[in-house]
């Protein structure tokens, strides 16, 4: 299982506020069904490596869909395979060390 944050940045948009195009992208994502959090920087997902990556394509091309020319999309991969990763244990593991 992987946890992946990506961030998707329209540009030449008309307007510096980018809260429509991250809601476009949480319907998406809810609609998958792929485990997902919305952070003020960010969203991560959690969940099998393809089926995450599919969702982000889909988000990517929905910002096009609304009008948009340009496209930068950033993906952070934490892909582990000796043992289950999420979102949770992650932070967990940090705080346990607080």
């Amino acid at each position: 299982m992987a946890v992946v944050g990506f961030t998707i940045t329209p540009i030449g948009t008309e307007s510096p506020s980018l809260s429509k195009y991250v809601a476009e992208a949480e319907k998406i994502i809810k609609a998958s069904g792929v485990k997902s959090r919305l952070t003020p920087m960010a969203t991560v997902l959690e969940g099998d490596l393809n089926e995450v990556l599919k969702v982000i394509i889909n988000v990517h091309n929905r910002v096009f869909e609304l009008g948009v020319k340009r496209v930068v999309t950033n993906i952070d991969i934490d892909d582990r395979r000796d043992k289950e990763l999420t979102m949770e244990g992650k932070v967990r593991s940090v705080e346990e060390k607080l």
